[in-house]
């Protein structure tokens, strides 16, 4: 008897010191991704935006009334367009679903075009919404609201839903992509650092030393960020001053004439 005791005992302790640690490898359900890495859940925050790269299409369940939040890096010279679907229940009442894109200073942008705003009536299966940022600039002046290089925040939401729709399940969809507008938007100038959560915090511990680290992002593009002098509008300039030079030549060879007039004696 006291050996049952014993090995029941033993196995007791050994079943909660291997608990743990199973319970530390298994995935956290906020980092979940379907199968081409695409992010398939969104934060509830500007601080828990769930990063998603242009070209991904992000998924998220969710509930009606929720506040779902994403987060996509963008460059100068680029034209955002964030695209979002929302698949509503089969039964639900008249609701207006929003998005709303913020930048890294968490100013709002305006959308240049698009249905930023949409009401899907009573029984509509889904809802497509479309926002078009402005060009984003390497510079700006300080009291300017220019998107800027850096994270932009995309936020998803009903408003004014009826009571009886609060807390319904509903599926959303959202994607990000850009158009390359080239150096007809370059301005002269660029950023110090991009617009990005803990720039300024890794800049000062870059300073105080070399391997301390504190970002809270680390979003960026592909390619990295441009460095914010080289655009087409060099290549432009200089085929523009290449035109001009032989508009000058071309210019002075038909207004010089074709010399000293022959009737004119050659002592005079």
């Amino acid at each position: 008897m006291r050996i049952t005791r014993v090995l029941s005992a033993s196995l007791l302790m050994l079943g909660l010191a291997v608990t743990p640690a199973a319970a530390d490898t298994s995935p956290s359900p906020s980092a979940s991704q379907d199968g081409d890495g695409a992010p398939s859940v969104a934060g509830t925050s500007f601080r828990t935006a769930t990063e998603v790269e242009q070209g991904q299409t992000a998924t998220a369940s969710a509930s009606t009334g929720d506040y779902l939040y994403w987060s996509f890096a963008a460059d100068a010279g680029l034209r955002p367009t964030v695209k979002a679907t929302v698949k509503l229940p089969d039964t639900h009442a008249a609701e207006t679903w929003q998005i709303d894109v913020y930048d890294g200073l968490r100013r709002r942008q305006a959308c240049q075009y698009g249905a930023q705003t949409r009401t899907a009536a009573a029984g509509t299966s889904s809802v497509e919404l479309t926002c078009v940022l402005r060009t984003v600039r390497a510079w700006s002046e300080q009291w300017a609201d220019d998107p800027l290089p850096g994270t932009y925040y995309i936020r998803l939401t009903a408003v004014d839903v009826p009571t009886s729709d609060l807390g319904l399940p509903v599926g959303a969809e959202v994607r990000v992509d850009s158009k390359d507008i080239g150096g007809s938007a370059a301005v002269d100038g660029a950023l110090a650092q991009p617009l990005v959560p803990g720039a300024a915090v890794k800049s000062q511990a870059e300073e105080e030393s070399s391997s301390a680290s504190a970002v809270l992002s680390d979003i960026e593009p592909e390619d990295g960020w441009a460095s914010g002098w080289w655009s087409d509008r060099w290549v432009w300039t200089a085929i523009g001053g290449v035109l001009a030079a032989l508009a000058g030549i071309g210019g002075y060879a038909l207004t010089r004439g074709p010399g000293r007039p022959s009737r004119v004696p050659p002592g005079a």
